[in-house]
């Protein structure tokens, strides 16, 4: 285990990408960097006390190296502000990388000039790296508050200017996927569009079968699941297991909802409504046919998802 610790703003909007990558072992949200020797969000967030809000890091080199770990940081943050982060201003939100060791140090130094010389941004690289000093890991309030207060958390990051500010300076590499895809295809998973209803492949499919992700191929929803909502779209209960798709508040309208997204792909696949069937959970996982891919039951050993076979043995609910 290594340890790492990295300030970007608000603590909130850091833990998540970095926690779920793979060899993190622990996220902490806290506050470094002052000459107190206790620090309290009361009196961080005001300044005054040199503390910064940060993430500590525990880490597996074996299986994510340092530098992984910058690179994953650069893009959560604006490196060009030396005053705060995105809608959060002042001392206790500034971008600080703090280091353990010399290695570290170096690592970080070489990635920020890389970054500065990549023409990136206009204006120059002003995050800090700097030896680190105590840390004080927050009130519970704020530990994995992304998770424990979804709704609240999805309204900040929107508003808080962050998301726009990714997709402007840290676009995803698409190229490939646009060729990949068809428009509509393209549409649905990369810019969260929505197909028209009865007008797309899959809304009345009665075979049998999975459907897995348009992009990745990750198995996501079963025909055992799907029914007729009278939507115009496929419609499921459930997933085939929760671990394949992630759920986020999508307030991009007036109506806030539920979007699903693919776990692995992180295509946009649709919404899920508590207006489904009673007795099967009352979840309606309506989804886009265009974020999917249907595999037919007597195909799922040859395309390499035999295990998945097991589902249609079982008795259905």
């Amino acid at each position: 285990m290594e340890k790492a610790m990295f300030a970007g703003g608000c603590f909130w909007c850091l833990v998540r990408p970095i926690q779920e990558r793979e060899g993190v072992l622990k996220v902490i949200s806290g506050y470094t960097g002052g000459s107190a020797e206790n620090a309290v969000y009361s009196k961080v967030k005001n300044g005054g006390t040199g503390h910064v809000e940060a993430v500590y890091i525990e880490y597996d080199p074996e299986r994510i190296s340092y530098r992984e770990l910058l690179d994953i940081y650069w893009p959560l943050t604006d490196p060009t502000d030396a005053e705060g982060q995105f809608s959060d201003r002042g001392e206790a939100y500034r971008s600080i990388i703090f280091t353990y060791t010399d290695d570290q140090k170096q690592e970080a130094l070489r990635s920020k000039s890389e970054l500065a010389e990549s023409g990136r941004f206009d204006q120059p690289i002003v995050t800090e790296v700097r030896e680190v000093g105590s840390f004080y890991p927050a009130e519970d309030f704020h530990q994995d508050f992304d998770l424990k207060n979804s709704f609240r958390y999805a309204l900040y990051v929107q508003g808080s200017g962050r998301e726009k500010f990714q997709r402007t300076y840290w676009p995803k590499d698409r190229t490939y996927l646009k060729e990949k895809l068809t428009e509509m295809q393209y549409k649905v998973t990369q810019e969260n569009g929505t197909e028209p209803p009865y007008e797309n492949e899959y809304w009345d499919n009665g075979r049998e079968g999975i459907y897995v992700d348009i992009v990745s191929g990750e198995p996501l929803f079963s025909s055992r699941d799907q029914y007729d909502a009278g939507c115009g779209w496929p419609s499921f209960t459930k997933p085939i297991t929760d671990s394949m798709v992630e759920e986020k508040w999508d307030v991009s309208t007036k109506n806030t909802r539920r979007e699903v997204r693919s776990r692995h792909a992180d295509s946009h696949l649709g919404h899920v409504f508590e207006d489904g069937p009673a007795d099967k959970g009352g979840m309606r996982y309506c989804i886009n046919s265009a974020a999917l891919r249907f595999i037919p039951k007597n195909r799922l050993e040859e395309e390499g998802y035999g295990d998945f076979m097991i589902l249609f043995a079982l008795k259905k609910d």
